[in-house]
């Protein structure tokens, strides 16, 4: 009887704790969450990369004005759409094609395409190409947001990548905010595995924004998985879309 007592007990603090998080998640996030015009292949990812919270995190409001780095084929902008409203604007900043890119091989650009095309749902969005080492956009914006390639930004030949960052700095208005959502290598790796398993140590990443003068604020463990060894490639085996995260959060001072 003991152990079943415990058991509910544990049971109705789990509940507690998801009734929380699903609480403090505003409704702009919420609701770019559920949006319906979202591709199915992209809602199917949300259990593992925990859009919701991940966003709440980053103190995304309506209105902002946001750069996404590196957005792939657009997870999170269209999210990041949706949750800074009509009155926001979302800047998706993608790669030149890289020299050695088959000639056929489309532009990084190309995948954001449907988004772009997409006037009634992601009318907020324009997509950049931008050469990473003259890093700059248009205006200076209140979030910079980066999701699983900050370590690729160390792979980019001749980028200095503290430079790359005192570039964001300068890109932020004053009490602008810099998240870093990224694979977490093995503590102690430094850059090590950034081109090889595709990860990066959070301490190194933390020291490296921190040296372009940006004030660490927060860490979220929300996709945290201690269960990740650290030691595989994160496009591989079973860890594919489980690997072990962090979520860093930075602010430009007001001063």
């Amino acid at each position: 009887m003991r152990y079943l007592i415990l058991g509910a007990a544990l049971a109705l603090t789990s509940l507690a704790a998801l009734a929380q998080s699903i609480e403090s998640i505003p409704p702009n996030i919420a609701a770019a969450v559920a949006d319906k015009a979202r591709p199915s292949a992209d809602t199917a990812r949300d259990a593992d990369r925990k859009p919701g919270e991940s966003l709440a995190f980053a103190g995304v409001k309506p209105g902002m004005h946001v750069a996404e780095l590196l957005p792939g084929g657009g997870y999170f902008t269209r999210i990041l759409s949706v949750a800074v409203g009509p009155h926001g604007k979302v800047y998706a900043v993608a790669t030149p094609k890289r020299p050695e890119a088959p000639a056929d091989a489309p532009a990084p650009a190309a995948r954001l395409q449907p988004i772009v095309d997409d006037k009634t749902h992601y009318g907020n969005v324009s997509v950049l190409t931008v050469n990473m080492r003259e890093f700059r956009l248009p205006e200076p914006v209140d979030l910079v947001w980066t999701s699983q390639n900050y370590h690729d930004l160390h792979n980019i030949s001749g980028l200095d990548v503290a430079a790359f960052d005192k570039a964001v700095f300068d890109s932020l208005n004053p009490g602008g905010t810099f998240i870093v959502l990224d694979h977490a290598a093995a503590p102690g790796s430094q850059f090590r595995d950034t081109g090889t398993l595709h990860r990066i140590d959070k301490d190194a990443v933390r020291a490296e924004v921190e040296s372009a003068g940006f004030k660490f604020e927060a860490e979220s463990n929300v996709l945290h998985n201690p269960d990740d060894p650290h030691t595989d490639k994160v496009f591989e085996g079973p860890l594919r879309g489980h690997t072990d995260q962090f979520i860093l959060r930075f602010r430009k001072p007001r001063g």
